[in-house]
């Protein structure tokens, strides 16, 4: 077997917030992956680090009386500890806001300036006078330009979902001061890619770098066309300057999203330097110089958030630099909990921190597991699912083999396996699958693998079952069958921790006690215990009980009351912090804003079938919708929910139209209405779905 040599990363969590059960998503995927492909022989590298640039960051550090500096550093402790309690084993854990991380951002632009694929403009922004600070669109609020909604952000609208430029709002204000912002002209550095396209078709659809869904994706940005993009920052800023620029221009600062994927590269120099001279050492060279991409392979795991910046700008910085490019990259999609988005009052926003006081970190890595495939799917962590799912397959069916056998083995053999196999037959059956479960893992068929274990595990299950080892013992002259069908539950049950050892680390650990052995590498399942002491069986799992969900969701809701929420961020953006007022006993009292049954009455709704559903050209945040609500003719819908579906989730769907607004006039055409969804439009949208009997055009009462 050819040895390969893989690094792999997963992408930076931002260092102004705490890790919570939707960041943990992707490191326990990547996690598994490393270990599954460590398992098989190969020489992996698992590297990751705190983003830990930019205004936020800035504003973060601020707010909590710090530097910057005491900030990221705080945060970075939290995240690793937190890693750390999910069992997440990186090779290298490292801060962009380090010397390698300066070294290499400046080395990328260096070169791309040297082959003229920097240039320079004016921009006009918004300034905030009080805070002396250019001002990023998520820090402005006003009134919409286009249908005079009042408190909207300063990129689009949240009531009619017309997308505009800050610049464009009325009556701008500063989210930062209050201060009304003025407009201010400021020279930025552009990276050209456009220069860059044809490279990035032919790379985004070659040796299946991307995911098809994925592809297709960025094949609708080619068509819009790309644009230069904006790789400066104003001060006050956090982050590296930009060097060789005139001495007679105010700081320039790289763009965080400039430096961000560069710590990939940064943090696998720290660990190279970190193991030179030793039999552990590693050439950075051999992973990131060109010509070497075809002997060493680079994965990065990512959200679908962050696509655009890991599939375009980042292997086109590469490649214009003449760096070797990502060998793949590999998109999850999000999190759902109980079916909908996180949410901090129904206590499912929940912190890993509280998860782990709560719950044992290697349940929710079987469960994601059992969840993960190689597509852009979000995933549901239902916690009744969940709790059932886990004893059920991991207590009920892989422990219970070995606890079910090992006691008759212990007390009434001293322990010792049969000296031969009287099952062997099936023994080399579940040996074979194995092949099976490591082409799962590889490809990043989780969900697959977990299925062809519990298929093992049940055929365990049926085969002690059906030899009732319990019954045997009490008959005279059984006592050799007795040992032979406990012996093949156990090497089964071997086998299955083979299989399981990527997912359940911890619980592996301690089979390998019971066992009384020290390998359950993927090499070693080939191997059958035979004549073999095993050691006396203890607990190796407990099962979840109701009462721990439901303390770890109360003590989510009061952790996350007391504690500040995440800021907005600059990187893979995690949830908005969350604005609205606590809820007590004496928030009704206090509500001056009811409405009566007039107000709601003239609100009209309909049961409506989604005919169509696609995406709008130009417009990043839009899908438009082609609606039956049972009139003679269909309506043309907008709704700025696109970052949270795709097209084909919605076509055929039926949800609710509010079809008595007036028509509205937008930048892509007429919308004739608006498609209802919960939550908030910056940490994401559900649209309410109707079941398949509810009849098109019925009016919702």
């Amino acid at each position: 077997m050819k040895v390969r040599e893989i690094l792999v990363t997963s992408a930076l969590p931002y260092a102004n917030g705490y890790i919570h059960l939707g960041h943990l998503v992707e490191y326990i995927q990547t996690d598994i992956w490393v270990r599954a492909m460590k398992a098989q022989g190969h020489q992996v590298t698992y590297v990751c680090a705190d983003d830990a640039h930019g205004t936020a960051i800035m504003l973060k550090a601020e707010a909590n009386g710090v530097t910057p500096e005491e900030q990221i550093a705080s945060v970075k402790a939290s995240h690793e500890a937190d890693f750390a309690k999910f069992l997440i084993n990186f090779d290298n854990y490292h801060s962009t806001h380090s010397e390698e991380n300066k070294q290499f951002s400046e080395l990328i632009y260096r070169r791309l300036n040297e082959a003229g694929h920097i240039s320079t403009k004016d921009v006009e922004q918004l300034f905030d006078p009080e805070k002396q600070l250019f001002l990023a669109d998520r820090f402005v609020k006003g009134t919409c330009p286009e249908c005079d909604s009042p408190d909207q952000y300063g990129d689009n609208c949240e009531v009619c979902g017309t997308t505009y430029d800050a610049t464009e709002l009325k009556n701008p204000r500063s989210t930062l001061s209050d201060a009304t912002p003025v407009l201010k002209t400021s020279k930025h550095y552009f990276f050209d890619l456009p220069e860059f396209e044809q490279f990035l078709q032919d790379w985004t659809r070659s040796d299946n770098r991307l995911q098809t869904s994925v592809a297709n994706k960025l094949q609708e940005w080619f068509e819009a066309g790309l644009t230069s993009w904006d790789i400066s920052r104003d001060a006050p800023y956090f982050g590296f300057q930009i060097p060789d620029t005139p001495s007679d221009e105010p700081d320039k600062y790289f763009y965080v999203w400039l430096d961000a994927p560069v710590g990939y590269m940064a943090s696998f120099k720290n660990l190279c330097d970190k193991r030179a001279g030793t039999e552990q050492a590693l050439d950075f060279d051999r992973y990131w110089a060109q010509e070497n991409e075809h002997k060493t392979e680079v994965y990065h795991f990512i959200g679908k958030d962050i696509v655009y910046f890991h599939a375009l700008f980042w292997p086109a910085m590469l490649a214009g630099s003449e760096l070797r490019t990502p060998t793949g990259v590999f998109a999850h999609g999000f999190l759902m909990v109980n079916g909908e988005k996180m949410s901090k009052s129904r206590g499912t926003f929940i912190k890993a921190e509280t998860y782990a006081e709560h719950l044992h970190p290697e349940y929710l890595r079987y469960y994601f597991a059992s969840k993960l495939s190689d597509k852009v799917e979000d995933i549901n962590l239902d916690l009744e699912d969940f709790m059932q799912k886990v004893n059920s397959d991991l207590v009920g069916k892989v422990v219970n083999i070995a606890s079910r056998s090992a006691g008759f083995l212990v007390k009434k053999y001293d322990g010792i396996l049969s000296e031969t196999c009287a099952e062997p037959r099936l023994l080399e059956d579940i040996t074979k699958t194995g092949d099976e479960i490591a082409a799962a893992y590889e490809n990043r068929e989780f969900s697959r693998a977990m299925r062809l274990i519990m298929q093992c595990a049940d055929k365990a299950n049926e085969y002690i079952d059906a030899k009732k080892p319990w019954s045997l013992a009490k008959l005279e002259g059984t006592e050799q069958e007795v040992q032979d069908v406990c012996s093949v539950a156990i090497n089964i049950f071997r086998q299955l921790m083979v299989y399981l050892a990527p997912v359940l680390p911890e619980l592996t650990a301690n089979a390998k006690e019971f066992l009384n052995i020290d390998d359950l590498s993927f090499a070693s399942r080939n191997e059958w215990l035979l004549g073999h002491k095993i050691n006396k069986f203890k607990p190796l799992m407990q099962r979840i009980e109701e009462k721990d969900i439901e303390a770890m969701v109360e003590d989510s809701k009061a952790s996350l009351a007391q504690a500040d929420a995440p800021a907005v961020t600059e990187n893979n953006k995690p949830a908005a912090k969350d604005k609205s007022p606590a809820i007590d006993a004496n928030t009704d009292a206090e509500r001056t804003d009811y409405i009566g049954i007039e107000d709601f009455a003239k609100v009209e709704m309909k049961v409506a079938k989604v005919l169509e559903c696609n995406h709008v050209e130009g417009a990043d945040k839009l899908l438009q919708f082609t609606l039956d609500v049972g009139e003679e003719k269909p309506r043309n819908v907008f709704s700025g929910i696109r970052k949270f579906y795709e097209p084909e989730q919605l076509t055929g769907k039926k949800v609710i139209c509010v079809t008595n607004l007036a028509p509205r006039k937008m930048k892509f055409g007429v919308s004739e209405g608006m498609v209802l969804s919960t939550g908030h439009p910056k940490t994401g949208l559900t649209v309410v779905t109707l079941p398949d009997n509810c009849v098109i055009g019925d009016v919702l009462a």
